[in-house]
């Protein structure tokens, strides 16, 4: 009785065995990753003090932030890349106030489609803009208001190839474009300003060599 019972224990014990190392080879780990995501985060603060200082010179205190990312997808045929630019910074100066000394949003998106070694029928958008409003005289507040957020603002779509070599260089080349511009502040809207036809329009749009205002 006792052997059989060893017997059996002894066959269980493989049987579980087997069934343990056959669930580990089934399992399959995709180690192979198709998402790259590069980029960096800035934050710099600056002050200068000045006291008896005989070449001159203003005390002032700045700041500066700004992200700059550049997120890919690559398997197989497909190719997406997606590039974010952000940045933001102010100075002030004793004597002058605060002045934004950088301004800038700058996102852009494209998906290739490879039809060669290294090319790829694409579309794209981009849009292009900046977060705070910007005056004349070097961003005095107190002067004449010539930008601001989404004024203008600009967004592109587009049709054509990219060329991409390898990780490091990518060229894209759109024959076909369309650009709308919009201004959005009020205060910008007048004939002229940043090709807008009349005053009150809010957009601009323009196709290749064709070209029209969108208003609203």
């Amino acid at each position: 009785m006792k052997k059989f019972l060893l017997i059996l224990s002894f066959l269980i014990g493989i049987s579980a065995s087997a069934q343990d190392e056959l669930k580990k080879d089934s399992v399959v780990v995709d180690t192979v990753r198709y998402w790259s995501v590069l980029g960096k985060n800035t934050l710099m603060i600056n002050q200068a003090a000045f006291s008896n200082w005989v070449g001159g010179g203003a005390n002032n205190v700045g700041w500066l932030a700004g992200a700059n990312y550049n997120i890919t997808y690559e398997k197989d045929k497909d190719l997406w890349e997606n590039i974010i630019i952000l940045g933001y910074g102010q100075n002030d100066t004793k004597g002058l106030g605060i002045r934004k000394t950088q301004d800038v949003i700058n996102v852009s998106t494209n998906y290739g489609r490879k039809f060669s070694k290294s090319w790829y029928f694409s579309l794209g958008a981009g849009l292009q803009s900046q977060f705070a409003a910007g005056y004349e005289d070097g961003n005095n507040p107190d002067a004449k208001k010539i930008s601001n957020f989404m004024a203008p603002g600009y967004v592109n779509i587009g049709m054509g190839i990219t060329y991409r070599p390898n990780d490091d260089l990518t060229v894209t080349l759109r024959p076909t474009n369309a650009r709308w511009t919009f201004v959005l502040d009020k205060d910008l809207q007048t004939a002229g300003s940043y090709g807008l036809k009349n005053d009150g329009d809010t957009s601009y749009c323009s196709l290749v060599f064709w070209e029209q205002p969108c208003t609203s």
